[in-house]
């Protein structure tokens, strides 16, 4: 399917659901075009592997070997880690902000807000910890970090 259209994304997730409907939210996710199959026990998963494959088959559907990873403990997923876990954040997003210089000016604490907001369900008592933040983007004069 050609992806310059403007609702393409969404007639492909339709699409998705349709086909995975009855593995979706119990061994499957799928978003748009990323899947992921997940199981608790390796004999498990060569099964819903199988199941996936199977629907894929019936709808003459591919999948890219190159973008494929089978049996693997942990993976990133739509920006995060899915590990036996769950969904945890990913290292290199935490990495990205623990070397980031201090913001100089209000474009780089908007920069920062957006980095920050990506992990915040991560992070507890959020709110709290943002107020300077908040502050510097609502106007206050004395900038400094």
């Amino acid at each position: 399917m050609p992806f310059g259209l403007k609702n393409i994304g969404a007639t492909y997730q339709r699409l998705m659901n349709k086909v995975f409907k009855t593995l979706i939210k119990h061994n499957m996710e799928v978003y748009i075009d990323d899947m992921l199959v997940k199981s608790l026990k390796i004999s498990q998963h060569i099964s819903d592997l199988e199941q996936c494959f199977y629907l894929l088959r019936c709808y003459n559907m591919r999948l890219n070997p190159a973008k494929c990873a089978f049996g693997v403990a942990s993976r990133k997923f739509l920006g995060f880690m899915v590990t036996h876990r769950g969904i945890e954040a990913n290292p290199e997003k935490i990495k990205a902000l623990r070397d980031m210089v201090p913001p100089k000016n209000i474009k780089e604490v908007q920069r920062l807000n957006g980095k920050i907001a990506t992990l915040s369900c991560f992070l507890a008592r959020l709110g709290d910890k943002y107020l300077p933040f908040f502050k510097v983007l609502r106007g206050a004069r004395n900038f400094g970090f």
